[in-house]
């Protein structure tokens, strides 16, 4: 990946299941990334939750992950800012 590409990030697609016990990444099947979110899917905090965790888990400012489309559903894409696909799989471990 070039650098302007790094610079400009990536989009992932999500398949998030809410109400679990912790919030982690179980998975990377279909194409898309497997995530158990530890909030319920009411209000927006599960999706805030998503955002929360996942700038944690990539070592990235939150402002740097946003959920592109899927606000209302399990099924996301996710757009992490100033990271290729390879750096987001290696840094969660898939």
């Amino acid at each position: 990946m070039n650098e302007k590409n790094r610079q400009e990030g990536c989009r992932l697609e999500v398949k998030v299941t809410p109400n679990a016990g912790r919030s982690e990444v179980t998975d990377w099947k279909d194409g898309a990334l497997q995530v158990k979110i530890a909030a319920p899917p009411e209000k927006g905090k599960a999706n805030k939750e998503l955002v929360d965790f996942l700038s944690r888990a990539l070592g990235v400012r939150k402002a740097a992950v946003s959920i592109v489309t899927g606000l209302t559903g399990r099924n996301k894409t996710i757009a992490v800012e100033g990271m290729s696909r390879e750096d987001i799989l290696k840094r969660l471990k898939i």
